[in-house]
């Protein structure tokens, strides 16, 4: 979509949430950002307000369907919403000993539940007017699951899938659902790796380059696009040779 002028945003504390809001922060834009830790979210708010930009704060734990909900329908009701992005989520790996039940289902409500509960309501609104966008934040671990982050990887699957579904779902009904597959981008979650990222791309650049993207609608906003290419190549593989490869990268954090 153009020029969205009411802008919802999970996620907005850091990374690529943040980079978002101080991309899209203008005068005329009404930016409506949450996250879960108050001094940097309001941080991000204070330089999109810098920029000329409407912004409006809550702190919201987005697994709590019944809260996001509520949010997302007073913001709705504020002003009609453009453009959503589910964006918060949470990294997590095995370095050091496994991955725990406690820590994949925490990794699971936030990362795929957070993005259900935050889009629901937002698109049951947008239908109802028949225009609108939304965009989920999924990532190129969900291409192929990678051992070193099995719940992360897992997750972002899940996100990819439920938005290729919810964009033929939605097409028919003037809302537009666009993916966005970032591959390695610098920001505090990546920042714990201890390992070479190939391509690793900074967060302001990824920012204008979802941004455009979104613009034109696309589908699938995957990149950088060799990484992609790379991706998609290795998930081809005779899984023998694909589990070699892969069960050869570094553990994360």
């Amino acid at each position: 979509m153009k020029n969205p002028r009411s802008i919802l945003i999970t996620g907005a504390t850091s990374g690529i949430g943040a980079a978002l809001a101080r991309d899209y922060a203008a005068p005329g834009v009404r930016l409506v950002l949450s996250g879960r830790n108050e001094e940097r979210l309001e941080a991000v708010a204070a330089d999109a307000r810098a920029a000329g930009a409407e912004v409006e704060t809550a702190i919201i734990d987005v697994t709590d369907a019944e809260s996001t909900g509520r949010w997302v329908e007073a913001a709705d009701n504020a002003a009609p919403l453009d453009l959503a992005i589910a964006n918060a989520g949470l990294s997590g790996g095995t370095h050091g000993g496994g991955e725990s039940v406690a820590q994949a289902n925490t990794i699971f409500a936030t990362n795929m539940n957070g993005v259900v509960n935050t889009l629901n309501p937002a698109l049951e609104r947008m239908v109802a007017r028949g225009r609108g966008q939304a965009a989920l934040v999924s990532s190129l671990a969900g291409v192929r699951g990678l051992p070193g982050s099995p719940a992360y990887s897992a997750s972002k699957a899940a996100v990819r899938v439920w938005g290729d579904a919810m964009r033929g779902r939605m097409a028919p009904r003037g809302v537009t659902v666009s993916i966005v597959c970032p591959g390695f981008v610098r920001t505090p979650m990546t920042d714990v790796n201890q390992y070479t990222m190939p391509m690793l791309m900074d967060v302001d650049k990824a920012a204008a380059l979802i941004r455009r993207r979104l613009e034109r609608g696309d589908a699938m906003i995957a990149f950088p696009w060799p990484m992609y290419l790379a991706v998609r190549l290795m998930a081809a593989l005779p899984r023998p040779l694909a589990d070699y490869l892969y069960g050869r990268m570094p553990e994360k954090k």
